[in-house]
């Protein structure tokens, strides 16, 4: 009787709520949402100003007689995703939706009615808004450790059998739990870094490189990028990656648990899970 006694003393104590932390700080909070709606703003705009031209080219010249590596089109009523001369049907969703025949439907565009100029003020005056965040951030992140204490991967993460065995416990929906939880993880870091030296640089840079007056006034980033043509790709692959980013990022917080994660980037207290038993 004892024995048992103890063994459930054990168990409600084990049952007691994991502790709640401060993890997420006050800039990343702020950050991340300016972040989150400049990049959903642009990416919405974005599609309003590529179905203007729904084609893609490398090169320095781009034009409708040139041959496009990418094309969001319709055939009347079917629409059609061509990439490097492989055709894939898209009717209801790309080239022809909702009775609409642009690459992208109204219902994901800014606006929700064909408009290039109302689309472009849209594009530019978020795209500032995330030049300057992320111009702040950066600088937050160098003055105050955050970037070496939180985000750098550390000697032992940098394994490829570290990675690798993070990998499959992220494919089996295994999260960090107990203290590892109190960090980010070597995946989580490395899509963060991903975006902040990766993405956001490129995008912006090559944003730059479509705008005529920079053209101008800086040629070297058309021949850096190899011509405006293929800045304007590379452009598109960026907004294809942070898509990708966004949806993996928000399927990650639904089955690590959203109620959690909401709370710890709204008011940056976060509550440890408990430790997986063996």
């Amino acid at each position: 009787m004892a024995t048992h006694y103890a063994d459930s003393e054990a168990e409600r104590a084990s049952d007691v709520a994991s502790p709640l932390i401060y993890r997420t700080k006050l800039p990343v909070r702020i950050w991340h949402w300016i972040n989150a709606w400049s990049i959903f703003v642009m990416l919405m705009s974005g599609m309003m100003i590529f179905n203007a031209h729904p084609r893609l080219y490398w090169g320095q010249y781009g034009a409708n007689p040139d041959h496009p590596w990418l094309v969001i089109g319709h055939r009347g009523t079917s629409g059609f995703l061509s990439v490097g001369g492989l055709e894939i049907a898209t009717t209801g969703f790309l080239g022809y939706a909702q009775g609409a025949a642009y690459a992208f439907p109204p219902m994901v565009t800014i606006p929700t009615t064909y408009s290039l100029a109302d689309a472009r003020q849209w594009h530019f005056a978020f795209a500032w808004v995330l030049l300057i965040s992320a111009t702040l951030f950066m600088a937050y992140n160098l003055l105050s450790g955050h970037l070496r204490r939180d985000l750098a991967l550390k000697r032992e993460e940098r394994s490829i059998a570290h990675l690798w065995h993070d990998i499959k416990e992220h494919a089996q929906l295994r999260f960090p739990t107990g203290e590892a939880a109190r960090a980010y993880n070597p995946l989580q870091k490395i899509a963060y870094l991903g975006v902040l030296f990766g993405l956001i640089p490129v995008v912006i840079l090559t944003g730059c490189t479509m705008s005529p007056t920079l053209n101008a006034a800086f040629p070297l980033l058309a021949e850096l990028f190899g011509g405006r043509p293929s800045a304007r790709s590379i452009h598109f692959l960026c907004a294809t990656g942070f898509a990708l980013f966004i949806v993996v990022h928000l399927l990650a917080v639904v089955l690590a648990g959203p109620f959690n994660e909401l709370r710890s980037i709204i008011t940056g207290w976060y509550r440890l899970p408990k430790e997986r038993s063996k």
